[in-house]
């Protein structure tokens, strides 16, 4: 199962998001998920915030794989690469800075499998690092078949095509699998998601999506019923769009990334 970021809260403030954050360990939202996924044997990918050790005034933003006996694996712990400072006022959108409340990761997590998915492995992201093309490329030569991009988006860069766009672009030029569970609706007064969550395949078609948001300034909290998609994924999906479009790159002219 793939859960979007920030699963356990948004908060309405820079303030409020450092003070609900909490060691892994600790959390009551880790260890129900962790006994949810043991009670029903099944391995949950979920994005979520965590306090930094020793406690400081920056907190982390985290993507976890637990498995299907409750083990949280260590190995595939990923800190968001790239923090979403930005400021969209000119478009009636919102002025946000990340990096005034959340420290960066510092490395790349080599593609690791799940049980579920046999053969295929799972590269790391989240949301804003879909803009940079780079991780998901080394990924991609570090033996990804999947890219996750846990993701809450921002409603004015939904419609702008972003979101769509840049999935769909890291599919292609990676051949993978890229699998984006995404945060949809109001969550508090000052802060509504995207949605729009979606599946892509190697080849950049679209296999699966949910709802998104239309019109940010309709929604009400709480309004919005959870949603749920099922899709399939398999290695010949990936191979045939590898033979079929070799991508043979060019590192006697630029660097291999």
């Amino acid at each position: 199962m793939f859960l979007p970021e920030a699963s356990d809260y948004i908060g309405s403030s820079p303030k409020e998001s450092v003070s609900l954050a909490q060691p892994i360990q600790q959390s009551p939202f880790v260890n129900g998920l962790r006994d949810v996924a043991k009670s029903h044997n099944l391995s949950i990918n979920v994005g979520l915030h965590e306090s930094t050790s020793p406690p400081s005034d920056h907190i982390l933003n985290t993507l976890l794989w637990i498995s299907k006996t409750g083990e949280l694996l260590e190995e595939t712990r990923y800190g968001k690469l790239h923090l979403f400072d930005l400021d969209l006022s000119k478009v009636n959108g919102p002025i946000m800075k990340e990096s005034n409340t959340t420290l960066p990761g510092s490395k790349i997590i080599p593609p690791f499998q799940s049980s579920e998915l046999s053969d295929l492995r799972i590269g790391s992201q989240i949301c804003f690092d879909l803009r940079f093309p780079e991780p998901a490329i080394q990924l991609r030569r570090l033996g990804a078949n999947i890219i996750v991009y846990p993701s809450a988006f921002t409603v004015p860069t939904g419609q702008m095509g972003h979101w769509e766009i840049l999935l769909r672009a890291r599919a292609i030029e990676t051949q993978c699998y890229v699998v984006a569970a995404a945060q949809c609706g109001r969550h508090n007064e000052k802060r509504v998601s995207y949605g729009d969550s979606l599946v892509v395949d190697p080849k950049g078609l679209i296999v699966g999506r949910l709802s998104r948001v239309e019109d940010s300034g309709e929604e009400k909290e709480g309004a919005r019923e959870p949603e749920l998609l099922v899709f399939e994924v398999d290695g010949e999906t990936v191979e045939d769009a590898r033979k079929a479009i070799p991508l043979q790159r060019r590192t006697d002219v630029y660097p291999e990334i």
